[in-house]
């Protein structure tokens, strides 16, 4: 990502935040002046807000009005109330050392991982209590207490799976941090005149760079059944959640073989993905006509169809853009072929369906 409009020292330490930092950030341009502005998504909501005009000043903290106990950088201190400010990353802030924002943004995640610990520990839920107390065992959980006036009270834990490393799997793996999976659970609380416990909602979640490899959409949860706590549900889902990475990352391997058996049909790729193999690019000739072929393949391959787009080599529109197909995903395809016999397909479907983009782009290139 370029910051190339921020101040040096800005950009400095927006650069190695992004490097160095493993939990997702947002980073965005208020107003009319560029003022960085960063979201931290999971624990820790809030906004870092550096003021352009000052760039050698220490960034503004501002937290949502939910959170408005929370009192990051103060300590109370005597029984009249009173709270003292301390050290921390703000009060040592040295605009020229890069590393300085990491530091903020990693000793605000721990306060606020500490705060909200303690709020949901006060909570008086026995069936909270009791499920807390079943996972208290696994290491990273993390949990949010949610309340507002015109919302009801729940928690919400992100609880991580499988102690496996998946990077590890992924052969010249190109992520730098690593790749999680997590089941977010959601307990409403004070329901005390309910008869027996609903189940929690739940949804799974993941680092975004792990949606290269498997899609957790595609996954679907385990019954909840009456009486069942979490302890007991965990490890249906975690041996589930194995099965499935293990399968995705053998379907690594099947899509190399197939974009390989396009080759000798088609060409070599142009460009390929080589980690996980879900993109291929080839130069297409039909007569004098010559086009771009892209084949896209999802982590569903070979039981979804790839996608195919023609891009023209010698047809631009009005603004300059060579003139491209509409996703094609329909056209003859059997999960069930060979995959010789899946390229021989695609490169037969290739011969009518170039000439009706040949026509497309002879449309196109008169209209303009």
């Amino acid at each position: 990502m370029s910051h190339d409009g921020f101040p040096p020292f800005i950009s400095a330490q927006l650069q190695y935040l992004l490097n160095h930092y493993p939990h997702t950030i947002q980073v965005k341009i208020a107003s009319q002046i560029p003022n960085p502005r960063l979201s931290r998504h999971g624990q820790a909501p809030g906004d870092v807000i550096y003021n352009a005009e000052f760039p050698l000043a220490a960034p503004d903290v501002i937290f949502g009005a939910e959170d408005e106990d929370f009192h990051p950088f103060h300590v109370l201190c005597g029984e009249d109330g009173d709270s003292r400010l301390v050290k921390n990353s703000l009060t040592d802030w040295n605009n020229k050392d890069p590393t300085r924002l990491l530091a903020l943004v990693i000793e605000l995640r721990d306060k606020y991982r500490s705060y909200q610990e303690k709020r949901v520990g006060e909570v008086d839920d026995d069936r909270l209590k009791f499920e807390i107390s079943t996972m208290v065992s696994r290491e990273g959980i993390e949990m949010h207490m949610s309340s507002g006036v015109e919302k009801p009270e729940e928690v919400k834990f992100a609880v991580p799976l499988m102690n496996m490393n998946i990077n590890k799997m992924v052969p010249a793996c190109p992520w730098r941090h690593p790749q999680k999976i997590y089941l977010q659970v959601i307990y409403p609380i004070g329901r005390k005149y309910a008869s027996s416990p609903s189940a929690p909602r739940l949804k799974l979640m993941c680092t975004p760079e792990l949606k290269a490899l498997f899609s957790i959409d595609d996954v679907k949860l385990p019954s909840w059944l009456d009486g069942m706590c979490m302890a007991e549900y965990l490890p249906h889902l975690e041996e589930l959640l194995q099965r499935q990475v293990l399968e995705a990352v053998t379907l690594i391997d099947v899509r190399r073989q197939f974009i390989e058996a396009l080759a000798p049909l088609l060409g070599r790729p142009l460009e390929a993905d080589p980690v996980f193999c879900r993109k291929a690019s080839f130069l297409v000739c039909s007569g004098p006509f010559t086009f771009m072929l892209h084949v896209f393949l999802s982590t569903n391959f070979p039981k979804q169809q790839p996608s195919l787009m023609f891009q023209s080599t010698q047809h631009f529109n009005s603004l300059g853009m060579p003139v491209k197909s509409p996703l094609i995903t329909e056209y003859p395809w059997s999960p069930r072929w060979e995959t010789s016999q899946m390229a021989d397909r695609i490169s037969d479907f290739l011969v009518d369906e170039s000439l009706n983009f040949k026509r497309h782009c002879n449309e196109s290139h008169l209209q303009h």
